[in-house]
């Protein structure tokens, strides 16, 4: 199956939510997301309405969606934007200008598709795209147990960082990176 790589819009809210929601039920929400799903399900429309806003404005934040054939949506990838120095929504304060690949979620069955290869391909696109700031990595943070997850990110380039960066509530945390490359 076709899919399309595309930003999320602003009115697309409650498919953006609906999906996050799915994300959030997924056996390895636990270790993978920072956010109940009771929480996210509890948050009022107007939540979702600003933060699928927000993200589809694509200058501090941008969600990247896998959309089929018929307007289903099978994934997700967001990527915040970090300066130098200013607090950061999970670990310590950047130590560069970077991005943090956050809340990606392929559904069980789009699974080994290439949907997660293509988000992960437009978020650092996206990235190194970036002038202001000019990202010199892209970071995640994941749970050193969700092995399905290390493997991925190995594969699709990410070391282990200098600092692990074990978030708080969450000691088996760990950071991987890409550092800035050329651009072809």
């Amino acid at each position: 199956m076709e899919y399309v790589i595309r930003p999320v819009r602003a009115e697309e809210w409650a498919k953006a939510r609906e999906l996050r929601l799915d994300a959030l039920q997924d056996p390895l929400a636990s270790i993978a997301f920072l956010e109940p799903y009771a929480t996210a399900a509890a948050r009022p429309d107007v939540d979702w309405q600003e933060r699928t806003a927000s993200a589809a404005e694509g200058r501090e934040v941008i969600q990247f969606i896998a959309e089929a054939p018929d307007g289903s949506w099978d994934g997700t990838a967001t990527v915040l934007v970090e300066r130098t120095g200013e607090p950061v929504r999970v670990g310590k304060p950047s130590p560069v200008d970077q991005t943090h690949l956050v809340g990606v979620f392929v559904r069980q069955r789009a699974r080994g598709g290439g949907i997660a290869d293509a988000l992960f391909r437009a978020a650092l696109e996206w990235s190194w795209e970036l002038t202001e700031p000019r990202a010199e990595r892209v970071r995640l943070v994941f749970h050193v147990e969700n092995e399905r997850a290390e493997r991925f990110y190995r594969r699709a380039g990410f070391v282990p960082s200098d600092d692990p960066s074990p978030i708080p509530g969450d000691p088996m945390a760990r950071e991987y990176v890409v550092p800035r490359q050329p651009l072809p």
